[in-house]
């Protein structure tokens, strides 16, 4: 017999899991072993009401119905339409850089509620990936977004990219709806004060940023030439990581 729910609630404090299966009332299934584990960590036992998230829009009631050593199972109860989407959709493109500095990157621009994020080949790119390299890499920043998402609150993933070289990626986004910058050192970049001005309240933005070291002088020539504005952040140098991030938080928190 099914051990009987503890009451569902909006406590914030509730715990999340990110579950790439399809999800539906009145559903009994088993959770995904990293799951499993996540749920072990934090003692959970038959009753506890969990929330669950497959990534394809709202989050679902749950209830925790068997704990096992290494399986767990749970009963889905309610689907609940919640998303805390942004209004505008910031994709970001970054040159790939040092695996830990990647990884903090997706975290916090998940949590800041990014839309997309394509990894980019750049000449001074301290990271590069190929084949079986990049298809594991990228899988490792999916569960670092999912992860980020569980404790968050969004129920929308972050799109995680594929792999683009730098000229690849000029030419499969030539024409991106929206506006599109470059954060850049060259003389004609405009400051982040004046670009904000400029930008519909939910226009699309496109922001492609350099890794460490920036761009190289060949490719930030290129991204102008292909339409990309120059886009300045004053005068202090920031880390690869956190100048994506700057904008990123400028223009959520408006």
């Amino acid at each position: 017999m099914m051990p009987p729910a503890r009451p569902v609630n909006d406590n914030p404090a509730m715990p999340r899991f990110h579950v790439p299966l399809p999800l539906t009332a009145g559903a009994h299934l088993a959770l995904p072993p990293s799951v499993t584990r996540h749920a072990q960590v934090l003692r959970l036992q038959p009753g506890d009401a969990i929330t669950l998230f497959n990534g394809e829009g709202g989050e679902w009631s749950a209830t925790i119905t068997r704990m096992g050593r290494s399986e767990a199972e749970v009963a889905v109860l309610a689907h609940m339409p919640v998303e805390r989407e942004a209004a505008r959709a910031v994709h970001l493109a970054v040159g790939l850089m040092a695996a830990e500095r990647m990884d903090w990157l997706v975290e916090k621009a998940t949590e800041l509620g990014a839309a997309s994020l394509t990894p980019v080949l750049m000449s001074r790119s301290s990271l590069r990936l190929s084949g079986e390299r990049a298809v594991k890499k990228r899988a490792h920043w999916q569960a670092v977004a999912a992860a980020s998402c569980e404790q968050n609150g969004r129920n929308r993933l972050l799109d995680i990219r594929e792999q683009l070289t730098f000229q690849e990626f000029l030419a499969e986004v030539s024409a991106p709806v929206g506006a599109r910058w470059l954060l850049s050192l060259a003389d004609a970049a405009l400051p982040w004060a004046q670009v904000r001005l400029m930008l519909a309240s939910d226009e699309p933005v496109h922001l492609l940023s350099g890794p460490e070291g920036g761009l190289s002088a060949d490719e930030d020539a290129a991204a102008r030439a292909a339409g990309w504005q120059p886009l300045a952040l004053g005068a202090r140098v920031l880390r690869a990581e956190t100048a994506p991030l700057v904008v990123l938080a400028g223009l959520m928190l408006e």
